[in-house]
């Protein structure tokens, strides 16, 4: 497997490299280890020489500032941030039962992770700028090149101001303690917590106060939810709403999809989450097609702007064939039951309640149970 990654991610691109870990890699683990995090890219990635490197900030601001990668270290106070990224695709297979959404990844549950951050506040950078009054975006331009667009262009994206100026938002050179991985950004990339993962723009080499929205493709044309009936190949700039923060989703990862299970207590975990400032305040999980259900247990949480882990027990009965769950947030949004009525022709945001098949297989006398009891982790 390239880039470091392990052998058992499932992989959706060779070039652009682009991949997910199986639901086990992320069970029960708050903070996801560096060759498990999801890989999302839209062209090569790009070949940078750290020393050479340099960020330019410009645009509707008093200084236009131009640094290194040592001087952005050393004028700048350092930060760390835990801060789930998922992908606006992330459990984009569950539509095409419903129906096709050609040129588009079958992203599973796995287009997600979690990670600790370490670099500089934007909000810093954009202040020693002197970022005018006028300015109610922030653009952010990335150093690999896409063929998605005709002509090819650089991948870009921008957030509103009140979003850019948040202090949670970093340019980051680090994650898990380690130097970013080339393929997640290297030397600096943006991450912007509680935001679809397009946001958080890698290789960042741009960072532009403007009076509007960035017009560059993936900003203006394709990180935009359309509704079912519209063409995604005929649509105009600007068309469709433009991705944000991420809409509340939880996931099943143990036990995994199709597994063999006995009757009896069996432990059910995964994840939730909720994007920008609201928090998961609710899992229930349900083992008769919802018809009723128990309250899991939320456990500790890495951070303000981390997924919120989750158990519980249930019964398996011998009827038993899937396993589903549905989360809350603070702001009282809940996931809906069917992901019919969320087809769109791009496949963003699946938030319908998660669900997992399973095959109930009585043992014979004296044999093990098939599915391992796991373990609880409230780090």
């Amino acid at each position: 497997m390239p880039w470091g990654k392990r052998a058992n991610l499932v992989v959706h691109g060779d070039d652009p490299f682009n991949a997910e870990p199986p639901r086990a890699a992320l069970a029960d683990e708050p903070v996801t280890s560096l060759d498990a995090f999801y890989v999302r890219n839209h062209g090569p990635v790009p070949e940078i020489d750290p020393s050479s490197w340099r960020l330019r900030v410009d645009g509707l601001v008093e200084r236009e500032l131009e640094l290194s990668l040592d001087e952005l270290r050393s004028r700048f106070a350092q930060h760390e941030e835990a801060a789930t990224l998922q992908c606006a695709g992330n459990r984009r297979v569950g539509f095409l039962s419903f129906r096709d959404i050609p040129g588009e990844a079958p992203w599973g549950p796995g287009a997600t992770g979690t990670a600790v951050w370490a670099g500089v506040r934007l909000t810093d950078l954009l202040a020693a700028a002197g970022i005018e009054e006028n300015a109610d975006h922030v653009a952010f331009l990335g150093a690999d090149v896409s063929e998605e667009p005709e002509p090819p262009q650089p991948f870009g994206a921008s957030l509103p101001r009140h979003k850019a100026t948040a202090e949670e938002v970093l340019v980051a050179w680090s994650m898990n303690g380690e130097p970013l991985p080339a393929v997640h950004g290297a030397p600096v990339r943006l991450v912007v917590p509680g935001y679809i993962g397009a946001r958080s723009v890698k290789w960042l080499e741009r960072i532009t106060a403007q009076a509007e929205p960035s017009d560059n493709f993936f900003q203006a044309e394709t990180y935009r939810l359309l509704p079912a009936e519209a063409d995604p190949d005929a649509i105009a700039p600007g068309e469709g709403v433009a991705l944000g923060a991420v809409a509340v989703n939880a996931e099943v990862l143990s036990p995994d999809d199709r597994a063999t299970v006995t009757p009896g207590p069996l432990r059910v975990s995964g994840y939730a989450f909720a994007g920008d400032d609201r928090r998961i305040v609710r899992v229930d999980v349900s083992t008769d097609e919802g018809r009723s259900w128990r309250q899991a247990d939320l456990l500790g949480q890495h951070g303000p702007w981390t997924w919120r882990l989750w158990e519980t027990e249930v019964e398996v009965g011998a009827e038993t064939t899937d396993i589903v769950a549905r989360a809350w947030d603070s702001a009282t949004a809940a996931q809906p039951e069917s992901a019919a009525p969320l087809w769109n022709p791009k496949g963003y945001v699946n938030n319908a309640w998660a669900r997992v098949a399973v095959t109930v297989d009585r043992p014979a006398a004296g044999a093990a149970r098939t599915t391992s009891p796991g373990r609880r982790d409230t780090a």
